[in-house]
């Protein structure tokens, strides 16, 4: 670099401009911009629902809270109470009413119920067609009871009615409490056949409308 400028100003070491006339003595080469770093977006994770709406979002519980379950239950029940008297169709008809209570509600809501709420559903109809069964039941067992028509009705069916053990059930029909006690264990066991066929019925239901979908 020389000592002094074109317009003969002496220069100090070092100097990138002449201090009388302002002209550069050198190439000042200016550093290239460095690219501005572009932040990549990254989207914050989903967070889960409110419980508010995740309880909107499961479908109701199978009980007896849910409307829609037991409407479909009242629709079908009765119907199945009715034909059962048909004889050698109780049993067919008790299973038939889970299976069709699932299949209506599939129809009505559109939710596709496992086979655990199809047994619930099924046993929500069972419940229903077994009260149905208790009322038509006391009204017309309990006056033939009143007036001892059970107690003849068994000596009729019974082939050996000189049996030691016979003889003491029919004394137990010709009491009260002996009479209650027999029409209970009947109610009770109505009420495990009519239940458990129903939710029999039920789990079919709910196996046969999800091999469907």
């Amino acid at each position: 670099m020389p000592d002094f400028c074109t317009c003969g100003a002496q220069l100090p070491p070092d100097s990138l401009f002449c201090h009388k006339c302002g002209k550069p003595q050198r190439d000042v080469i200016a550093p290239e911009p460095e690219p501005e770093s572009v932040a990549e977006f990254v989207p914050p994770p989903a967070s889960p629902p409110p419980a508010s709406v995740a309880a909107e979002l499961q479908p109701p519980a199978l009980n007896f809270h849910n409307l829609v379950a037991v409407r479909i239950a009242f629709v079908v029940a009765p119907v199945a109470f009715l034909l059962s008297w048909i004889p050698a169709l109780n049993l067919v008809l008790w299973i038939a009413a889970g299976f069709l209570a699932v299949f209506f509600h599939r129809r009505r809501t559109g939710v596709l119920l496992n086979v655990r709420a199809g047994v619930r559903l099924g046993w929500i109809t069972g419940v229903i067609m077994f009260a149905i069964t208790t009322v038509i039941f006391t009204l017309t067992i309990v006056p033939v009871a009143a007036n001892g028509g059970i107690a003849t009705l068994f000596r009729q069916q019974l082939k050996n009615p000189s049996d030691p053990n016979v003889r003491e059930a029919l004394r137990m029909l010709e009491t009260a409490p002996g009479l209650a006690a027999i029409l209970l264990v009947m109610l009770l066991m109505l009420f495990v056949f009519i239940t458990l066929l129903s939710m029999a019925g039920g789990a079919l239901g709910a196996k046969f409308v999800s091999r469907n979908q």
